[in-house]
């Protein structure tokens, strides 16, 4: 059974970074497809960007092109969130989630949940 495990979460400045992980036991990462998503307070949780298992990626949410990146590291069974000049419009909890079949943007459609990593983004 895959089991998901965030990290990296914290409290920074606007501007600043964070590099969230998703470490996976169980199984091997390789299978799956590897999407993040964020829930603010009172929010729904929508799709940050999903990582493919051809090494590919997509982003769903337009506010972090260019500020954020996603990433998988076989041999350490984990993918990445690097997050960069980071505001306070992102500030939520971060889930990694693994589905086997494709990037999906809706949560409901993963199979596999990591229990969150919360990021504040506050002067």
């Amino acid at each position: 059974q895959l089991q998901l495990v965030e990290s990296g979460g914290g409290l920074v400045q606007p501007g600043g970074s964070l590099r969230l992980s998703c470490a996976a036991s169980g199984s091997n990462l390789d299978p799956y497809y590897i999407g993040w998503f964020r829930q603010a307070p009172g929010k729904a949780r929508e799709a940050v960007s999903c990582s493919m298992r051809s090494g590919g990626s997509t982003v769903y949410v337009d506010s972090v092109k260019g500020r954020f990146t996603i990433s998988r590291d076989s041999s350490d069974n984990t993918v990445y969130l690097q997050m960069n000049s980071l505001k306070p419009e992102d500030t939520a909890t971060y889930y990694c989630a693994a589905r086997p079949w494709s990037c999906h943007h809706l949560a409901s459609e993963y199979q596999f949940w990591g229990q969150g990593t919360p990021v504040a983004v506050s002067s």
